[in-house]
Parts: structure tokens; C-alpha cells; sequence
């Protein structure tokens, strides 16, 4: 099954392309510049360079969040609009187990941690060490306080590997609360790899129309709770 795969649910933007058993081609950046202007110029010169038509495509899998909203919104939609004009299915893939991929093989948990804001972050946990080819999920998708998270984290007594470019900023708390259990991915291993998705779609992935597929926030964006605050005011 030929398949493409895309993420830009952080400032990483992730395009991959492959086909049953090779990857025909990744394409990754990293820097802070308008995903909505370069996600599809490089979707295009990837199926190019690999000599891929967009017919020839039978599936696309998507990082859903959480993230950066405006990130993963683009993202999604751009997964859906060409999903549902080829009338393929399209593979919605979280974006912590993307990035706790880098993780595989750790004995241990793997934590993920994406930058929230107001001293939170969005996380979740998985064990490194499987008999499949991807980390098995323990906990869900969550936003929490990076503080209370590393006190449930404690509570596992087991050594945990961090993975994700918010990482070395939170370092100082994380060895305060983890000690020695604290475990730093390389900095190599902190930057996701899109081939990833695909194989957390074909693994665990369950293929759903494109109108299915939603951003998966993990909090309402800034704008919806000031609106729904407006709301009340009203109704009250």
C-alpha cells in the first residue's frame, strides 16, 4: 500500500512518502516558517522526485494533535481535502506516539513532552520495550502541568525516557523530581521522523473516511474559550 504521510502539528513539518516495504522518501524541516505556504510545494516535490502520480496514492495518515492549533489544523485539513478528492482513507495518528517513536527499544516508559504553555505540556505515556514495532500506549493523550506529571511519573519507579524538543528547557524540574530515573533522549532523537506515522498507521491504525477524521486539541484553542465566554456573558 502506497502511502503518504504528513505532520505539522509543531514546528517540525514531516512529509513521508512509502510503499509496502521501503521508504521512497522524508522530507523534514525545522524551523519556525509558515507551514500553510510550504506544506504543499513539498508534498508535490516529494511524489515528484519519487515518480508518485496522486492516483497513485491509496492512503494518507495525519498527525491529529495535540499541538500547536493552528499546526495541526493545516495539517488536517490539507490530509483531508486530498484524502476525500482521491477518495482514499485517511489514517488519523497521535503526535506524542509519533514522537515517543523515537523511544523503541527503551527499557522503560517513554514520555513525550510538547510545550503547552503556562508551565503545562501535552503528554502522554508508553513503554519502550515491545514485541511489536511500535511503543505501547499506557496512558492517553493529556494536558497537565509539567509538575504533576513527573509526581505520577514517580510514582512507576521506573526509568523514564524524554523525548521532544521542550525538553532540555524543563531538564532542571525533571531531574529534581526523577533523579536518576530521568532519562534524556540524544538530540538527534528529539526531532520526530514522519516515516514513523506510517508505521503507527499500519500497526494500530484504523482507516476512516476523510469527514471523520478531527483535530485532537487536548484543550480548546485560546479563541473557542474567549468565544464561549462571550456566550455565557450573553446568556446570563
Amino acid at each position: 500500500m502506497k502511502m503518504l504521510a504528513i505532520d505539522t502539528s509543531t514546528h517540525v513539518l514531516g512529509i513521508a512518502l512509502a510503499d509496502e516495504q521501503k521508504i521512497l522518501g522524508e522530507y523534514t524541516t525545522n524551523i519556525r516558517k509558515n507551514h500553510s505556504i510550504r506544506l504543499m510545494p513539498a508534498v508535490e516535490s516529494l511524489m515528484k522526485e519519487s515518480g508518485t502520480a496522486p492516483g497513485d496514492l491509496e492512503a494518507i495518515a495525519v498527525t491529529t494533535g495535540p499541538g500547536s492549533y493552528t499546526g495541526v489544523r493545516i495539517g488536517v485539513t490539507t490530509a483531508k481535502s486530498m484524502a476525500w478528492a482521491l477518495n482514499i482513507p485517511l489514517y488519523p495518528v497521535s503526535t506524542l506516539q509519533m514522537f515517543a517513536q523515537n523511544g523503541l527499544g527503551f527499557p522503560g516508559l517513554v514520555s513525550p513532552l510538547i510545550d503547552a504553555r503556562r508551565n503545562q505540556v501535552y503528554t502522554a505515556v508508553f513503554s519502550g520495550e515491545t514485541t511489536k514495532n511500535i511503543v505501547e500506549r499506557q496512558a492517553d493523550d493529556q494536558i497537565i502541568l509539567l509538575s504533576e506529571w513527573l509526581g505520577m511519573l514517580d510514582q512507576r519507579q521506573e526509568n523514564v525516557l524524554f523525548v521532544g524538543e521542550d525538553t532540555d528547557t524543563r531538564r532542571p524540574l525533571i531531574q529534581e523530581q526523577l533523579g536518576s530515573r530521568a532519562v534524556f533522549a540524544d538530540w538527534a532523537e528529539q526531532t520526530p521522523r514522519p516515516a514513523e506515522i506510517i508505521r503507527v498507521a499500519r500497526t494500530i491504525g484504523e482507516p476512516r473516511e476523510a469527514h471523520a477524521v478531527v483535530p485532537e486539541y487536548a484543550q480548546l484553542a485560546e479563541a473557542e474559550k474567549n468565544w464561549q465566554k462571550t456566550q455565557s456573558g450573553r446568556s446570563e
